[in-house]
């Protein structure tokens, strides 16, 4: 279920298309471990559709007799140590439209330091391809964010290349017809063997990154339970202009609106003059990034903290998710905690 290694970029070469951890043109050592999910490439359970008895599905999974979406994989996962990741397609939508990718890069080039960088993307339903959006969109971006970090680049400007190739990718996704395929994206990058933790936050659109410490230490140095990004959406525009707080703002049929994301119908540079910000802190704690369908349900940061106890983060994930199933599940859910501090051989 994982996509290692797909359309990685050298760093020393530029060379793409490699499946490992050392390029074979140059020779140069990436040092990094990267999974991509969910894997559109996951065999369907099979089977003949249980509403009409056909055998026969469309490109889209679909049963070409009724339209009846076929069975399949609904829930993807991985433990990288460094970071814990998982989707679920939730219980109303017929496919799962989210993207999460992740690399741990082991900073092996000259100048360049040791980080976790992970990428959520929640595609837009009522777009063309919303799921080939957004990972595209998780690929990209993490692939060019490790690139940059990989030649020296400060996160700041690694996270914004990571941005920009992110938004190209999903300009380029080609469709027939229909409304241009477009999707949300949040990214960070996490120093693993530093000490304290700059955290490096992007994000264009509603999905959604947390820092949540461990409630035993909240002295000196730990930053407390917090949100990072900000949303690109109706309901934060009312916010910041001061009309609704924001739990009547999020009541409001509107609050989902997206005012920026990633698409060929949205500007060159899409995102929001202030879109990068950094928390500093030293930890312990959780990173969370996340998509709507968990956020929906558990929108405050203390919330949240109060969730994460003491589990390892793929046993909080899965908690996360299930808590979001149980909650209705209204949409697809995706889950990337890492935890903080990091060391070099997580």
């Amino acid at each position: 279920m994982s996509d290692e290694g797909v359309g990685l970029r050298c760093a020393g070469c530029a060379n793409t298309g490699f499946d490992g951890a050392t390029c074979p043109v140059c020779g140069l050592d990436l040092g990094y471990r990267y999974i991509a999910l969910p894997s559109r490439d996951a065999k369907p359970l099979g089977g003949p559709c249980a509403r009409c008895g056909g055998d026969r599905y469309d490109t889209e999974g679909r049963c070409v007799g009724c339209g009846r979406p076929e069975a399949g994989l609904d829930r993807f996962e991985a433990d990288l140590g460094a970071v814990a990741v998982m989707t679920d397609r939730g219980l109303v939508h017929t496919r799962n439209e989210d993207s999460v990718a992740t690399a741990v890069f082991d900073g092996v080039a000259a100048g360049s330091s040791a980080a976790t960088v992970i990428a959520v993307s929640d595609g837009v339903s009522t777009s063309a391809q919303p799921q080939v959006a957004s990972g595209a969109a998780v690929r990209a971006g993490v692939h060019a964010t490790v690139a940059a970090l990989a030649v020296g680049r400060l996160p700041a400007d690694a996270i914004m290349a990571g941005l920009a190739a992110a938004a190209q990718a999903v300009r380029e996704v080609d469709v027939a017809d229909g409304p241009a395929p477009s999707c949300t994206y949040v990214c960070a990058i996490v120093p693993r063997g530093a000490q304290p933790v700059e955290i490096t936050v992007a994000n264009v659109g509603d999905s959604r990154a947390y820092w949540l410490p461990a409630e035993s230490t909240d002295g000196p140095g730990n930053a407390p339970s917090q949100r990072l990004s900000v949303d690109d959406s109706w309901a934060q525009a009312l916010v910041d202009a001061g009309a609704l707080d924001e739990s009547d703002a999020m009541n409001d049929p509107r609050a989902h609106t997206l005012i920026r994301w990633l698409g060929a119908d949205s500007p060159l540079e899409p995102w929001a003059d202030d879109c990068v910000r950094v928390v500093r802190t030293i930890g312990p704690g959780l990173l969370l990034l996340c998509s709507d369908g968990l956020w929906n349900y558990l929108p405050d940061p203390a919330t949240l903290t109060s969730r994460v106890a003491e589990a390892a983060p793929i046993e909080v994930a899965r908690g996360l998710v299930e808590f979001a199933l149980r909650s209705g599940g209204g949409d697809n859910i995706t889950v990337a905690l890492a935890p903080v501090p990091q060391r070099r051989g997580q």
